[in-house]
């Protein structure tokens, strides 16, 4: 009998995942705050939980390319398409939309909810190793 990884770690795995590529967004959010005409940048959890379970019940999938001189399409069914442009709270003059202080606040967020993922996901390897001992 084999262990399944996907079933014995169920969902978090993804969500540290989708944790770590949010606070990569965050941080260049909060690194880009002088930058004129930088459009803020944020990932939605649902879109991204929902892409995942389309590629679990559907599997991967390609394009067809019909000329040899078309571009690859880099990047699609990575999470991409959820990666969504942020409303201004108050636009600026120099039509950057990145507020500081909502980025640091989301980036706060997304360490808890990180950490939070990260310690669900180490208790179930803790119950995987304790059921192949024997424990």
């Amino acid at each position: 009998m084999s262990i399944s990884f996907d079933k014995a770690l169920g969902i978090h795995e993804k969500a540290l995942g989708f944790r770590a590529q949010r606070a990569e967004v965050l941080a260049n959010n909060i690194a880009n705050a002088d930058t004129p005409n930088y459009k803020a940048r944020d990932l939605e959890f649902s879109k991204v939980l929902e892409a995942q379970s389309n590629k679990a019940n559907n599997g991967t999938f390609a394009l067809n390319m019909t000329n040899s001189r078309h571009i690859e399409a880099e990047g699609l069914g990575n999470g991409d398409e959820s990666l969504m442009y942020r409303t201004p709270m108050q636009p600026s003059i120099d039509q950057n939309t990145v507020d500081a202080q909502l980025e640091q606040s989301n980036y706060a967020e997304n360490a808890v909810g990180f950490q939070a993922s990260f310690t669900l996901l180490n208790s179930k390897f803790k119950g995987l190793i304790s059921a192949l001992r024997g424990e």
